[in-house]
């Protein structure tokens, strides 16, 4: 069976040019393998590593793993790819800015890859050199297994890669509904929305290129919690970027102790400019509570006579005790699945993500209908679907059966809803 194989590798990046000290940093390229058939073994292969381009401004530094065909060309041997297997690392090197380079150079590194008969696309990292300071975030880790009423803390550093000083730092962080903000700092500002609550914070600490900052929130698990996400990201601060932060919502300053940045590297210094590379500079924390939420569905009745056309109802309600949202893959939280009741024609849908599945021999032997809710829903509310039937005949009582589909992939129904049985109604029209 032959094999596409498929390169994956930075899209573009940029080498902080010299320090004050004349030295500069090195960014590491991760170059990853795959295929597109995961039933079938690929052998040990070779990725080819083309960095000419950048070589009048750049030096590589090769693995063991890659042998240099000159200063800016290698090959690299990757693993074979047994069955089921994704894709392999095949190559992580490093390249830094030489001394005196361009701040204007640019280039590509362009690689291939062959593996026994497979064969890649060729792909590229677009290579350029900057001066300023280049914040990023570590990940922190996804916390599972919560219980509501509790608190955690999101622990992460805030590193300075860049080779200019980022004399004041804008930090955004934002907590989901079924989490809250410990503190309201004072050197922050809060902005409530209906998914959660977001936070724009100044910090005074300087960090120098090399130096590294701990940086701790503590959140409240909320009795409505379930599953949760905190967003956090970093630049260096500017009015113009806190006023874009802000954009057109309203936020009110805290009131309690200031946030504050705590040193844990040694630092090294110059001035202030842009930052470098935002691709580090945002991260996501998922946070799951043990809890519940009870979805219940109910349909309705309807009158009318032939020719009528009629409004069907069908409301999820949320009795709680947790809100559900979907803020990641963002999934509905329930799809209703339903058909047309016996005499009747479905000639509208409501304004929501609504699609069809028309009958077939080995399916449905009629067109069913699937509509789907907002991706979020509080406890103790509900949202309500409206279809519009055409009574084509009167059939007495004439019923057709609705329910929510509980084993969608991106939010399993069944994983959260203690009450399955609450899930299906029906529409009766006549009856």
């Amino acid at each position: 069976m032959s094999h596409q194989l498929w390169i994956s590798a930075p899209y573009e990046t940029v080498l902080p040019g010299a320090d004050a000290d004349g030295s500069a940093r090195e960014r590491t390229f991760a170059v990853g393998v795959s295929r597109d058939n995961a039933d079938d073994s690929v052998p040990a292969g070779q990725l080819t590593v083309d960095a000419s381009e950048i070589g009048s401004f750049a030096r590589v530094s090769w693995p063991a793993n890659c042998v240099p065909e000159s200063a800016v060309k290698a090959v690299c041997a990757f693993p074979e790819m047994p069955v089921g297997t994704d894709g392999v690392r095949a190559a992580e090197f490093g390249v830094r800015a030489l001394p005196g380079a361009d701040p204007d150079a640019s280039g590509y590194v362009r690689y291939t890859a062959t593996a026994g008969e497979a064969t890649s696309h060729p792909q590229e990292t677009r290579v350029t050199v900057g001066n300023g300071p280049d914040l990023g975030l570590s990940e922190a880790d996804d916390q599972r297994g919560l219980k509501p009423g509790t608190d955690t803390r999101v622990r992460a550093s805030v590193s300075n890669s860049g080779n200019r000083i980022a004399e004041r730092t804008l930090l955004w962080l934002n907590a989901s509904y079924g989490l809250r903000f410990m503190e309201r700092h004072s050197n922050c500002e809060y902005h409530e929305r209906a998914t959660g609550t977001s936070a724009l914070c100044v910090l005074d600490e300087p960090v120098a290129p090399g130096q590294q900052y701990a940086l701790e929130t503590e959140l409240g698990v909320g009795r409505k919690a379930l599953y949760e996400r905190f967003d956090h990201s970093v630049q260096p601060y500017s009015d113009e970027a806190l006023e874009a932060a802000r954009g057109s919502a309203t936020y009110t300053k805290g009131t309690g102790p200031e946030l504050n940045l705590r040193p844990v590297a040694a630092a090294r210094g110059a001035a202030e400019d842009p930052d470098l590379d935002m691709s580090d500079n945002y991260r996501t924390v998922i946070l799951e509570a043990r809890n519940t939420a009870d979805l219940k569905l109910t349909g309705s009745k309807v009158l009318g006579a032939a020719g009528d056309t009629v409004t069907a109802r069908m409301t999820v309600y949320n009795r709680g005790p947790a809100w559900v949202a979907s803020l990641g893959a963002g999934a509905a939280v329930a799809t209703v699945r339903f058909q047309a009741p016996e005499g009747t024609t479905v000639v509208g849908l409501p304004e929501d993500d609504c699609w069809t599945l028309p009958p077939s021999p080995e399916g449905q032997p009629a067109t069913t209908y699937f509509c789907a809710t907002p991706i979020w829903l509080h406890d103790k509310a509900s949202h309500t679907m409206e279809v519009q039937l055409r009574i084509d005949r009167v059939v007495r009582g004439a019923r057709a059966a609705i329910a929510t589909v509980n084993d969608h992939p991106e939010l399993d129904i069944r994983k959260f809803d203690p009450n399955l049985r609450n899930n299906s109604a029906a529409i009766v029209v006549n009856g």
